[in-house]
């Protein structure tokens, strides 16, 4: 229901909008500089927030019957039909309200649905918004817990979080104890800071899982392997660099919000060596 929603929406704006001849007539004409690529990077980090969900698909590897197969073909079809969505998507933004007032827009749905058919259907889009809101929440809330069970698991943080349910087989505390924690957070910051926390250090921390399976291949060779990488080593070492230049990047043109994410995952560092000796004790 939500991919027809916004492929209708998309197709309204192509077809009734009046500003795709001007989205046309001004595309690419910004001459290419260092400041031009730094700035689309920075917007870049807002277009991976909006693809973050591959990430959280991997929490739940563990728990599929067949990675090898699944994970692979999975992430490849979702993402590639997400891009696909997406680009359709922003392709009816710009057609229908042009290139200025999408810039501008912070609500870029719900005043291109105003532009074309009123501001009670605006209204309506509004709503179909924040019930996919709530949907992807509901599926970070069943991913994202996955990692503080694992590191409970592994004796690296709150044992009670390796905790699984009785009846249902889920680690419900660490799902009640996200759910609090991202509560919080929402109090502590307006949204584009919180993606730029997030995008930030998610991208630092897949970065440095990536490099671990060069390490893993090196110190473990003959160890089981559920999931091998597909294209190792060309795959991962791409990866890295790509999360790198996001990472670099976003140190250059919003060094608050990357030292603010630094911050918190340094204030995470004297925790993890206390449960790591606890554990070895």
């Amino acid at each position: 229901m939500k991919v027809g929603a916004i492929l209708a929406l998309a197709a309204s704006g192509i077809l009734l909008g009046h500003e795709g001849d001007a989205s046309a007539r001004r595309a690419f004409t910004v001459p290419i500089s260092g400041a031009v690529l730094s700035g689309a990077g920075v917007a870049l980090l807002g277009v991976l927030w909006a693809y973050e969900g591959w990430v959280n698909v991997t929490n739940s590897a563990g728990e599929a019957r067949d990675p090898q197969r699944s994970f692979a073909r999975g992430i490849i079809i979702g993402t590639a039909a997400l891009v696909a969505i997406y680009v359709i998507a922003n392709v009816g933004y710009l057609a229908a309200l042009g290139p200025d007032r999408v810039a501008s827009s912070d609500r870029v749905a719900a005043d291109a649905v105003r532009e074309l058919y009123g501001p009670v259907a605006a209204k309506v889009v509004g709503a179909a918004v924040l019930i996919s809101v709530f949907s992807a929440s509901n599926g970070l809330t069943l991913t994202s817990p996955r990692t503080f069970f694992a590191m409970a698991r592994d004796g690296v943080f709150f044992s009670k979080l390796a905790e699984v349910h009785p009846r249902f087989g889920t680690p419900a505390f660490a799902v009640l104890a996200s759910a609090l924690w991202a509560a919080f957070l929402t109090l502590t910051g307006t949204f584009e800071q919180l993606f730029t926390y997030v995008v930030f250090a998610s991208w630092l921390f897949a970065g440095l899982a990536a490099a671990g399976v060069f390490v893993l291949r090196r110190r473990r060779p003959d160890r089981p392997r559920p999931f091998r990488v597909p294209g190792y080593p060309v795959t991962p070492a791409l990866f890295i660099a790509a999360g790198g230049v996001v990472v670099v990047n976003t140190f250059v043109s919003r060094p608050v919000q990357a030292l603010a994410g630094v911050g918190i995952v340094v204030v995470g560092t004297p925790a993890y060596f206390y449960w790591k000796r606890a554990r070895r004790a």
